[in-house]
């Protein structure tokens, strides 16, 4: 890896030190001690930041370093409130070494231009060769690339394998290869109507319909002359161990806990994937992972894109989405306004909030308004649906004093006192809820759009995609669901308890349905795991597929199962292609 990066680093210099004349001996002198000066300069920060880069996400620098620097606001509070130390220990190398260099490198690259120019022109084809065979590192079909880091079944060996440089540089290259052929090229090949008859038989969906391939007629359990009205509150990075009531630890969540016992409660819920672009799409589209970017910030999804707003829009029923931040980050605002929502409520129409911190006003001050919103809809008889997605879990851990108690051993800005504050406002939004007259119309959906952060050894750490999730109304009969469940069934739960009948694309099923398949699909960075039951096949960038039984919360290898690893590459294959032919409506 080391040596792929280093190889492309001297292409530049190699074709301004070998086919250039004398005459511009000064000028590439000149450009190639600015070009060294931000390589190593690059070079050594990226290399400092790998280090709270992989307490972070046990991963080595990858698109997620440089994807979010279209929000330089947020980013820049975030990296101030918690990484000022490496920050700064970064400036002063890079202050170091930038002094010596400059003292140091003086007229370096000049004296190369002594040499006869038809001389250096010779030496340019073996050494473009030499950095060649450095560049592809394999005589093989393929050139080397981040997949031949996957030596071991630990995922932290393999980070460790890489070079940040290179792996920031593969994911963004990766990223921009998203079309048919690139994923095929990348996973595997498959006959689009093989896929797509798998990913069916996998789903139990049965469908008519020959060009929306997954869209359906879907009864509702419940019937009703009087649709309920659904709010969908996403919970940011509220992972399943710090919520007793799904097994995590005791004295964080109290409330949910507690609205646990009045609702159904969602035991084996896992997430779509590991950003929040993905698990909104989850639980508002009920779609799974497409590969490369989440449809929130893809180009042919930001209009006629199925949402829960534009199936019940002909119903008559009033879509908004309530944000406490700035709506623009990860393409939101465009999105939910281009499918189907009538109004985004975000930080700017907050006025004189309770509290503001780095990411936007307070989980107290949205779900306050979020109430008023509703209150005002139902004395007009408009039918609302509405999804709120909270802040508070999320770096720096910005919230108002006074409101929790804080958790003994722990500083006030962590990850449990965030998340005890968010918990606050699910408690404080329910409870007041109840008093007002739209609650007993309303189903309420709460589930997190991912765990707080994905860690582990395994290649895909499937026991860090378990997240909360819980469906209350009144009347709602309390029950505790156990098996296997994805954010795109939660979506087609909810509908089915508002008593909606309907047809749509959802790729998951209602609980109540003898239909729901017991499986869950799950994509991390270029990976993708398809779960039925408890066991696992796992598929990576020109990588053979592999099969583990989930034992434990760890994947233990054993033999292949090759319908089901056929089935993984079919759900990839079929994801891109609906996304890439506008068909998931």
């Amino acid at each position: 890896m080391d040596m792929m990066t280093t190889s492309i680093v001297l292409v530049i210099p190699l074709i301004l030190l070998t086919l250039f004349p004398k005459n511009f001996s000064n000028f590439i002198d000149y450009l190639l001690k600015v070009y060294f000066l931000i390589i190593i300069s690059a070079t050594i920060f990226i290399e400092i930041a790998t280090f709270p880069f992989m307490a972070q996400y046990d991963s080595r620098p990858n698109y997620l370093f440089v994807e979010y620097l279209e929000y330089p606001k947020e980013v820049f509070s975030m990296l101030m409130a918690d990484y000022k130390l490496p920050l700064f220990f970064a400036f002063v190398i890079i202050s170091l070494f930038s002094y010596v260099y400059l003292k140091k490198c003086k007229d370096s690259f000049i004296e190369i231009f002594d040499i006869n120019f038809f001389k250096r022109a010779l030496f340019f084809l073996p050494l473009a060769v030499i950095l060649f065979i450095g560049i592809r590192s394999s005589f093989g079909h393929r050139p080397a690339n981040n997949s031949d880091a996957m030596y071991s079944s630990s995922r932290i060996l393999n980070e460790v394998t890489k070079n940040s440089m290179y792996s920031i540089g593969y994911a963004i290259y990766s990223m921009s290869k998203n079309s048919s052929k690139d994923i095929q090229k990348k996973y595997g090949k498959m006959n689009i109507s093989e896929a797509i008859s798998r990913v069916k038989k996998r789903l139990n969906i049965q469908n008519t319909d020959s060009k929306y391939i997954l869209s359906r007629e879907e009864e509702t359990h419940f019937k009703t002359q009087n649709t309920k009205n659904i709010v969908i509150f996403v919970q940011e990075s509220l992972g399943y161990q710090f919520v007793n009531s799904v097994g995590g630890e005791k004295g964080i969540t109290p409330n949910f806990n507690n609205l646990a016992k009045e609702g159904i409660l969602f035991k084996e819920l896992y997430s779509n994937g590991t950003r929040s672009v993905r698990g909104l799409a989850g639980l508002t589209s009920g779609i799974f992972s497409i590969p490369g970017k989440g449809v929130v910030k893809r180009n042919k999804s930001q209009r006629d894109f199925f949402t829960i707003a534009s199936l019940l829009k002909p119903l008559g029923y009033h879509s908004s989405f309530i944000y406490g931040g700035e709506s623009r980050f990860d393409n939101m605002k465009s999105w939910f306004l281009g499918n189907g929502f009538d109004e985004v409520i975000d930080e700017e129409k907050f006025i004189n909030p309770e509290f503001t911190g780095t990411w936007g006003v307070s989980d107290g001050d949205v779900v306050k308004r979020a109430n008023e919103e509703y209150k005002k809809l139902y004395a007009k008889k408009q039918k609302f649906v509405s999804v709120v997605f909270s802040t508070s879990n999320h770096t720096p851990f910005d919230f108002p004093d006074g409101k929790i108690d804080l958790i003994k051993g722990e500083a006030k800005k962590s990850v449990k006192n965030a998340i005890k504050y968010a918990d606050y406002a699910i408690g404080k939004f329910i409870n007041t809820a109840k008093k007002e007259n739209y609650y007993k119309d309303t189903i309420f959906l709460i589930a997190a759009d991912h765990n707080v952060r994905v860690y582990g050894d395994d290649i895909v750490p499937v026991d860090m995609f378990h997240i909360p999730g819980l469906i209350l109304g009144k009347d709602l009969k309390p029950s505790v669901y156990d098996k296997l469940t994805t954010q795109p069934d939660l979506l087609a739960t909810t509908l089915d308890l508002a008593g909606i009948k309907s047809k749509y694309p959802i790729m998951g099923h209602s609980i109540f349905s003898d239909k729901k398949a017991n499986l869950s699909l799950m994509q991390f960075n270029d990976r993708y795991a398809l779960r039925q039951d408890n066991k696992v096949t796992v598929i990576r960038p020109n990588t053979k597929p592999l099969t583990f039984q989930y034992v434990d919360k760890h994947l233990q290898k054993m033999e292949d199962d090759v319908q089901l690893q056929k089935d993984l590459l079919a759900f990839i294959i079929v994801l891109n292609h609906v996304y890439e032919n506008q068909l998931f409506k």
